[in-house]
């Protein structure tokens, strides 16, 4: 580690204390969240859950590229 300057205290900022603070910060306030959507669901419902919003989220992407190729072909 370096030494201090000759003064004995180190000069600057407080910027890594301050990144940790809000990074924490944000992580407790995210852990809430999946904690709340999460509540009073068993693994397998979760699981289920989770499951049947990909398929959404996959047909729906596939729709937008079929558009995108039909639009192409024009």
């Amino acid at each position: 580690m370096q030494q201090p300057p000759r003064g004995g205290t180190w000069v600057g900022g407080n910027q890594r204390e301050l990144a940790r603070a809000k990074n924490m910060k944000k992580t407790v306030k995210k852990a809430a969240a999946e904690q709340e959507s999460n509540k009073g669901l068993s693994l397998e419902q979760r699981k289920a859950r989770d499951a049947e919003r990909m398929r959404e989220k996959q047909l729906k992407k596939q729709q937008e590229q079929q558009e995108k190729t039909k639009q192409a072909a024009r």
